[in-house]
């Protein structure tokens, strides 16, 4: 029986990858489907996967699939001709090639069984994901973004929302989907009559939200189709306008798909036009937030004082003090942690 799982430690998986000299290809995919057993799913494409020395991450559900992944370049057909082969809901599959992508974006290939392929917090057993809205390709999209009936809704959360997003899109200010949901439904109880177009990454959670949307009494329910990644390459290779402005936050190491030039975001720390995320360097924090390279250079890849403090002790010290600790969602919110980081920040040193 072959290993299942990585045998090398994490530092030198990444060491060799950067090692790589063939160019590598990311690509994500979702599929909702029916697994009757979602474990010995997973040993098998595992197996097929790590034969084509594919890096990512992927879950397995009794639902469905969900990978974001890279494949060596010179192994993109055999593994797109592995996939339509594997099972029969997933031929024909709609893979979500990377637009802004150096092939660095995976070190090693993790799969994991999980009781839903996106954590949504639904438990309706007369829920059916299947029933879900209208596909809008690239040059629909653009015509509901002149629509003025038309309410398109980010179901991202908000620090993917905050780089970048269509023009107007409403966005709903939670930090995880399962917590979007139900905040969705109440927030647009008022447009029930407007066409409402959801949108994500790569379409899995805008997918589900359309059919969350019309199984609480929504009607005129539609979602891009492949979501931001798919909507931006169609409309590039239609020569289409592209609407959406700013960055599309992705899930690995890039953390960003430039789409258009605009910058919109800005740094959490000094405010100057920014949208590049970075996670705190002291290992008792990693709190994922935008930083400026002015900034990253005075605080040493941290997000305060207080973490540059704690990341110059002795290795011993920072362990003890990180023992026991509970650092919570490590994500920047700004309700929640503009005015924490602002006062870790002594004055004389503010920007």
């Amino acid at each position: 029986m072959p290993v299942l799982h990585n045998l090398v430690n994490n530092k030198e998986l990444k060491a060799r990858m950067l090692a790589e000299t063939e160019a590598r290809t990311t690509v994500s995919f979702y599929k909702y489907f029916l697994i009757d057993d979602a474990k010995s799913f997973r040993d098998e494409l595992y197996k097929a996967l790590v034969a084509l020395n594919v890096f990512g991450r992927v879950y397995i559900a009794n639902e469905g699939i969900n990978a974001q992944i890279s494949v060596p370049a010179s192994q993109f057909e055999a593994m797109k001709a592995m996939l339509y082969g594997f099972h029969p809901a997933l031929d024909k599959l709609r893979l979500n090639v990377a637009l802004d992508d150096d092939g660095k974006s995976f070190w090693v290939l993790r799969m994991k069984v999980r009781e839903r392929i996106v954590a949504d917090g639904i438990d309706d057993s007369d829920f059916d994901a299947s029933k879900v809205g209208a596909y809008l390709k690239a040059a629909e999209v653009n015509a509901m973004l002149d629509d003025p009936d038309a309410v398109f809704v980010d179901m991202r959360n908000h620090y993917e929302y905050e780089v970048g997003h269509f023009d107007n899109a409403l966005e709903v200010p939670a930090d995880t989907f399962r917590d979007q949901l139900p905040m969705a439904v109440d927030m647009l109880q008022q447009q029930k009559d407007k066409k409402i177009v959801m949108y994500c990454t790569g379409g899995i959670r805008c997918e589900k939200a359309s059919a969350w949307m019309l199984h609480n009494g929504f009607e005129n329910v539609y979602h891009v189709e492949g979501g931001i990644i798919e909507y931006a390459r169609r409309a590039k290779e239609q020569g289409l306008p592209v609407r959406f402005k700013g960055k599309n936050f992705v899930f690995d190491e890039r953390m960003g798909e430039r789409i258009s030039e605009d910058v919109i975001a800005h740094c959490h720390q000094c405010g100057a036009v920014c949208d590049t995320h970075v996670n705190c360097l002291n290992d008792g924090c990693h709190l994922l937030f935008i930083q400026c390279s002015d900034c990253a250079t005075q605080y040493q890849n941290c997000c305060s004082p207080v973490c540059m403090e704690e990341l110059a002790l002795p290795p011993e010290e920072q362990r003890a003090r990180r023992a026991g600790r509970e650092n919570g969602n490590k994500i920047f919110n700004k309700s929640r942690d503009l005015l924490n980081m602002t006062l870790a920040i002594p004055a004389p040193d503010r920007k």
